[in-house]
């Protein structure tokens, strides 16, 4: 067997450099010197006989090199702190899971699914394990399980990591809505000349609801003329439910708010809408028992009940 040149911890710092752009922040998030950070980047580049930065005064920018080399650094450091994880159990059996999930999943869905996945691990005598849960937009999650931070990500809307593997699992349908008080809410078939004047309230940029919205509705008003941008579906329902404008969101999100009266949907001639929601893993994740157990309750044919009004996806082939 070839002995390796190379160790984890030269790996550590080069992501750390990667990530911070320069060795004095990464020295200060890895608890070294920014000389000794310097030196460890030089030896790698010198045992790999590749520069993997572009030196622009202080900054250190990713090349070509660098860019190939951290997924495959990240993939290494993911799975030297699995077995770190394994050994700190006296029976090597507990198991860490680390699940992101975008705002509407998050909230709406996620809950009950972790609800059966934890009925359904005791039920199979489970060994012990730990669950994190992270909610953000789909951007944020995707990047998360792009860099490792996340084992897996449940999301709405569409995946634009290149390094993930990304798995069809539900269709959503979102609704325009207002208050009932709104002059839209009672009219039949609203023209979308009305629908442009109106004043919209949206998620903010990166969200799967803003992209999917901005898909949908941009081709037929345009543009939006008058809008207020909120940073989750929260404060958009209970805004439109005051009155402040009108909305298109998820029905998993409304569906309080329209039993109540709150909220009504809005008659238009806009085709409708649905969205896919996916599961998504990094393609060089280790999936460990606790992660495949999790992947199959979520790919479970009881998935498609998990929220009012949900559609299970088949699989791509």
């Amino acid at each position: 067997m070839d002995v390796l040149r190379l160790s984890l911890r030269q790996l550590q710092i080069f992501v750390a450099v990667a990530q911070s752009g320069s060795t004095t922040a990464a020295s200060a998030a890895i608890a070294l010197s920014q000389s000794a950070t310097s030196s460890a980047i030089n030896e790698l580049e010198r045992l790999l006989s590749l520069q993997l930065f572009d030196r622009a005064g202080k900054r250190l920018l990713l090349n070509d090199n660098g860019r190939a080399l951290l997924p495959r650094a990240l993939a290494m450091l993911d799975g030297a702190a699995g077995i770190e994880q394994m050994a700190r159990d006296g029976s090597g059996q507990a198991q860490s899971l680390r699940i992101g999930a975008s705002t509407t999943i998050g909230n709406y869905v996620l809950p009950q699914l972790l609800g059966g996945f934890m009925a359904w691990r005791q039920s199979e005598q489970a060994p012990a394990w730990q669950s994190k849960v992270r909610i953000g937009n789909t951007a944020a999650i995707a990047r998360a399980v792009a860099d490792f931070e996340l084992d897996i990500g449940l999301i709405e809307g569409a995946c634009h990591e290149s390094t993930l593997q990304v798995t069809p699992w539900l269709q959503d349908s979102l609704v325009l809505l207002a208050s009932p008080a709104h002059p839209l809410a009672q009219a039949r078939n609203v023209p979308t000349a009305a629908l442009r004047e109106a004043v919209w309230l949206l998620r903010e940029s990166g969200s799967g609801t803003r992209e999917t919205t901005d898909q949908a509705l941009l081709p037929h008003l345009h543009s939006y003329r008058r809008s207020i941008e909120l940073g989750s579906s929260e404060a958009i329902k209970h805004a439109a439910a005051h009155g402040l404008g009108i909305a298109c969101l998820s029905r998993w999100v409304v569906a309080d708010l329209l039993a109540a009266g709150r909220l009504c949907c809005i008659s238009s001639a806009l085709p409708a809408i649905q969205r896919d929601c996916h599961i998504i893993v990094q393609r060089d994740k280790q999936m460990t028992p606790a992660l495949l157990a999790f992947m199959a309750c979520a790919t479970a044919d009881l998935a498609a009940t998990t929220a009012p009004g949900a559609t299970a996806l088949s699989p791509n082939p």
